[in-house]
Protein backbone atom coordinates (compact mmCIF):
# COMPACT_ATOMS: atom_id res chain seq x y z
CA UNK A 1 0.00 0.00 0.00
CA UNK A 2 1.15 3.76 -1.19
CA UNK A 3 -0.38 6.43 0.21
CA UNK A 4 -0.24 9.50 -2.10
CA UNK A 5 -1.45 12.86 0.07
CA UNK A 6 -2.63 16.08 -1.39
CA UNK A 7 -3.64 14.62 -5.09
CA UNK A 8 -5.61 16.75 -7.47
CA UNK A 9 -8.76 15.07 -7.28
CA UNK A 10 -12.15 16.38 -8.88
CA UNK A 11 -15.38 15.78 -6.32
CA UNK A 12 -13.89 12.87 -4.44
CA UNK A 13 -11.60 13.10 -0.88
CA UNK A 14 -10.24 10.05 -2.07
CA UNK A 15 -9.94 7.01 -3.98
CA UNK A 16 -8.00 3.56 -3.58
CA UNK A 17 -6.02 2.22 -6.92
CA UNK A 18 -4.30 -0.62 -6.36
CA UNK A 19 -1.58 -0.26 -4.33
CA UNK A 20 -2.20 3.40 -4.38
CA UNK A 21 -4.64 5.22 -1.59
CA UNK A 22 -4.89 8.61 -3.34
CA UNK A 23 -5.70 11.68 -0.68
CA UNK A 24 -6.90 15.07 -1.71
CA UNK A 25 -5.51 16.25 1.81
CA UNK A 26 -2.47 16.52 3.13
CA UNK A 27 -3.62 15.66 6.77
CA UNK A 28 -6.65 13.04 5.53
CA UNK A 29 -8.90 11.95 8.78
CA UNK A 30 -7.97 8.11 9.93
CA UNK A 31 -11.68 7.06 8.92
CA UNK A 32 -11.00 7.98 5.22
CA UNK A 33 -7.56 6.28 5.35
CA UNK A 34 -9.60 2.96 6.97
CA UNK A 35 -12.20 3.45 4.34
CA UNK A 36 -9.71 3.57 1.45
CA UNK A 37 -7.71 0.50 3.16
CA UNK A 38 -11.01 -1.27 3.09
CA UNK A 39 -10.87 -1.08 -1.00
CA UNK A 40 -7.38 -2.03 -1.00
CA UNK A 41 -8.41 -5.52 0.97
CA UNK A 42 -11.95 -5.97 -1.35
CA UNK A 43 -9.53 -5.50 -4.69
CA UNK A 44 -6.88 -7.99 -3.48
CA UNK A 45 -9.56 -10.56 -2.95
CA UNK A 46 -11.25 -10.13 -6.24
CA UNK A 47 -7.30 -10.43 -7.82
CA UNK A 48 -7.64 -6.86 -8.59
CA UNK A 49 -9.11 -6.36 -12.38
CA UNK A 50 -12.27 -8.32 -11.47
CA UNK A 51 -12.79 -5.83 -8.46
CA UNK A 52 -13.33 -2.80 -11.12
CA UNK A 53 -15.62 -4.68 -13.25
CA UNK A 54 -17.80 -5.89 -10.50
CA UNK A 55 -17.91 -2.56 -9.14
CA UNK A 56 -18.63 -0.51 -12.61
CA UNK A 57 -21.53 -3.39 -13.36
CA UNK A 58 -23.20 -3.00 -9.81
CA UNK A 59 -22.85 0.58 -9.97
CA UNK A 60 -24.05 0.88 -13.57
CA UNK A 61 -27.26 -1.52 -12.59
CA UNK A 62 -27.87 0.25 -9.64
CA UNK A 63 -27.76 3.63 -12.12
CA UNK A 64 -30.57 2.33 -14.19
CA UNK A 65 -32.43 0.97 -10.86
CA UNK A 66 -32.49 4.26 -8.95
CA UNK A 67 -31.81 6.67 -11.78
CA UNK A 68 -29.42 8.43 -9.30
CA UNK A 69 -25.38 8.54 -9.56
CA UNK A 70 -25.08 9.59 -6.13
CA UNK A 71 -27.71 6.97 -4.27
CA UNK A 72 -26.06 4.17 -7.01
CA UNK A 73 -22.76 4.75 -5.64
CA UNK A 74 -24.01 4.77 -2.07
CA UNK A 75 -25.68 1.43 -2.81
CA UNK A 76 -22.73 -0.80 -4.36
CA UNK A 77 -21.80 -3.59 -2.20
CA UNK A 78 -18.58 -2.57 -1.73
CA UNK A 79 -19.17 1.23 -0.72
CA UNK A 80 -21.65 -0.47 2.04
CA UNK A 81 -19.29 -2.39 3.78
CA UNK A 82 -16.35 0.32 3.57
CA UNK A 83 -19.30 3.02 4.68
CA UNK A 84 -20.22 0.87 7.49
CA UNK A 85 -16.57 -0.14 8.65
CA UNK A 86 -14.71 2.92 8.33
CA UNK A 87 -14.71 4.02 11.98
CA UNK A 88 -13.62 0.64 13.17
CA UNK A 89 -10.19 1.26 12.80
CA UNK A 90 -9.73 -2.70 13.83
CA UNK A 91 -12.19 -3.88 11.27
CA UNK A 92 -9.27 -5.25 8.88
CA UNK A 93 -8.36 -7.36 11.43
CA UNK A 94 -11.11 -9.08 12.03
CA UNK A 95 -13.35 -8.98 8.79
CA UNK A 96 -14.23 -12.26 6.89
CA UNK A 97 -13.18 -13.34 3.40
CA UNK A 98 -15.21 -11.40 0.74
CA UNK A 99 -17.19 -9.85 3.58
CA UNK A 100 -18.51 -7.24 0.73
CA UNK A 101 -20.86 -10.20 -0.65
CA UNK A 102 -23.24 -9.54 2.70
CA UNK A 103 -24.35 -6.46 1.31
CA UNK A 104 -25.23 -7.31 -1.71
CA UNK A 105 -29.20 -7.41 -1.53
CA UNK A 106 -30.50 -6.31 -5.20
CA UNK A 107 -34.19 -6.99 -4.05
CA UNK A 108 -33.83 -4.84 -0.92
CA UNK A 109 -31.65 -1.54 -2.36
CA UNK A 110 -32.51 1.51 -0.37
CA UNK A 111 -32.30 5.02 -1.40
Amino acid sequence: MIILRGIRLPKITGIALWPFILLKHKSPSKTIINHEKIHLRQQLELLILPFYAWYLTEWLLLLIKYKNVDVAYRNISFEKEAYENESNHHYLSNRRFWSFTSYIKLNRLRK
